[in-house]
């Protein structure tokens, strides 16, 4: 039995109180409700009574069936062209460049991409004023359902544009080990095609470090509420997006069928995850009767350019629909079908600035809070580890990333509960400890693999010149780390910026970020005042990645290594 280190240990206790505490605790607020079980309420019997109210709310089933396929559609798809991609093109040049352009968009929040990209799609969106009346004939924009569809197609393109550059960096990660190179050498030495070499003895090997992401992922996109709000069906919306309307409702009793609509989505979550695993299975049996055969497959020039255009698609997307969103917030006025503004200020921009100083505040002290103290443990975390010898064992990594694999719907209602009865509903604390549950999970993806890299040498032979464990951290480990350090702070500034559902749930109003601000306006018709709310949603990540830049290239201006380290 192993022994018991209580400062090897005492980071392990917290991160396993500051997550698993609260979705446990979420958890049973949401499923004794569910049951009929809620004595601030009056309701003190076990019951089914709350899901018979649930399956008697009209479009239950068309909301249940949207949330399932767009978040699951949207995932694969996500995971086939960042993976086609980096079969096709990883190693090269292209790669690089590539990777350069979508890198960056990770820091997008959701709530700002879906804006732009339906600013860009609508009937009356840049791309339709690009081609009117020249080529279009449309003098005005055209009767058209591009967005807010039925079937959550807009919904499932901007899941979509959002999770490939989140998969792609996590597939990067998972390609930046030295084996990896000299396996791709010996698959083309045996004749191998590259997406063909990629597929049979690369990706066995990476699939494992992307296999819980993805799970995320679907998570995630099986229970979206701000990009469901913006792009998704209205009629009826997809299951969470409802939820949080219900949950608004002054009819106190609809909680309980709110509390039951939280299970549904966890199950559909939950089917959609088996889903993907059954699919998993069929395709590993199916891989290894193909591996038997031993094709090459060399020809594979057509693949390899159909992944690289579909990649620079999506690049090209995202970086217009950001670019859009900055000219709407700069645009005074602007006519259909005119392609630029007609006139140009910066009065909104500033007055939405002077107007909204506490919302901005509060947004960026929530952000930095959440980003130091998850980098913060993260670092303590893994730094007494190592020291004892140890690695971070895979119940705590599972339990790291469980935040991420549940729904958020799922247990912040309950969670909300737990704070109204302990008188933390509402307050910045709350908010705070609610975006430490989804900001510390980014920050130790981002910052493990940088850690294990570090050369334990460094730390021996300090430690042999009778160096102190703080010394070694402070002035041998953190240094080296700088720049991933600095890379992770921003990782979960962009996170903590991004939390749209915590902030609203737990806030309960009372705590007002740029995200749930910019969602809200975003159902509105001044397109100019969501524009620049969506930008200062961008504004925020943006600024933390540019200081992450800047910092290591200034203290590192003589070397390169330190200064290029990932």
């Amino acid at each position: 039995m192993a022994k018991f280190r209580p400062s090897s240990n005492l980071p392990s206790l917290i991160v396993v109180f500051l997550l698993a505490g609260p979705v446990l605790a979420g958890l049973a607020g949401t499923v004794l409700p569910a049951f009929g079980y809620l004595p601030v309420l009056g309701a003190r019997e076990l019951t089914l009574a709350p899901f018979a109210e649930l399956f008697s709310m009209p479009g239950l089933l068309q909301s249940t069936a949207l949330s399932f396929w767009t978040g699951l559609v949207a995932s694969l798809v996500s995971l086939a062209i960042v993976l086609c991609f980096a079969a096709a093109w990883s190693g090269t040049q292209t790669f690089q460049r590539v990777s350069r352009f979508l890198s960056p968009l990770l820091s997008v929040p959701h709530a700002a991409a879906a804006i732009g990209l339906a600013f860009l799609i609508a009937p009356s969106g840049f791309l339709a004023r690009l081609l009117s009346p020249w080529a279009t004939g449309w003098a005005r924009p055209p009767d058209l359902l591009l967005i807010n569809d039925p079937y959550g197609v807009a919904m499932t393109l901007g899941l979509v544009a959002k999770e490939v550059p989140f998969l792609f960096l996590m597939t990067l990660a998972a390609l930046n080990r030295p084996e990896i190179k000299s396996h791709t050498k010996v698959a083309t030495s045996l004749g191998y095609g590259r997406m063909s070499g990629f597929f049979k003895v690369i990706l066995p090997q990476i699939y494992p470090l992307i296999r819980l992401p993805m799970l995320a992922v679907i998570a995630y996109s099986t229970s979206v509420v701000d990009v469901a709000v913006i792009l998704g069906p209205t009629t009826p919306a997809p299951l969470a997006a409802r939820l949080v309307v219900w949950m608004n409702d002054p009819d106190l009793s609809l909680r309980l069928a709110v509390s039951a609509g939280a299970l549904l989505q966890l199950g559909i979550s939950a089917g959609a995850i088996l889903v993907y695993l059954l699919f998993e299975a069929s395709v590993t049996k199916l891989s290894s009767t193909r591996l038997a055969l031993g094709h090459r497959m060399k020809s594979d020039g057509a693949g390899r350019m159909a992944a690289l255009g579909t990649m620079v698609f999506i690049v090209s997307a995202m970086c217009l629909s950001l670019l859009v969103l900055m000219i709407w917030s700069l645009a005074k006025s602007w006519w259909y079908p005119a392609p630029l503004p007609q006139n140009w200020s910066l009065s909104v921009l500033s007055m939405a600035l002077m107007q909204t100083p506490q919302i901005f505040g509060t947004t960026i002290l929530l952000g930095i809070l959440a980003a130091l103290i998850s980098t913060s443990l993260t670092l303590w975390l893994l730094e007494t580890k190592t020291n004892a010898g140890e690695q971070v064992d895979h119940r705590l990594r599972t339990l790291i990333f469980v935040p991420l694999l549940l729904p958020q719907i799922a247990f912040l209602f309950g969670l909300k509960m737990l704070f109204l009865m302990i008188g933390l509903d509402g307050s910045f604390t709350a908010v705070l400890l609610a975006h430490l549950v989804f900001v510390l999970p980014y920050a130790f993806l981002a910052l493990s693999d940088p850690w294990q890299r570090l050369d334990p040498r460094y730390a021996r032979v300090a430690a042999a010149m009778g160096a102190s464990r703080a010394r070694i951290f402070f002035k041998v480990q953190l240094p080296m780390l700088t720049r991933p350090v600095l890379v992770t702070l921003a990782v979960a500034l962009a996170v903590s910026v991004g939390q749209y559902l915590p902030t609203l749930l737990i806030g309960a109003g009372r705590v007002v970020t740029v995200t749930t601000e910019s969602v809200a306006l975003a159902s509105g018709g001044n397109r100019q005042i969501t524009a620049v709310y969506a930008f200062l949603q961008l504004l925020i990540p943006f600024a933390g990645f540019a200081v992450a830049a800047a910092i290591p290239a200034v203290l590192f201006k003589n070397r390169t290594a330190m200064r290029l380290d990932a």
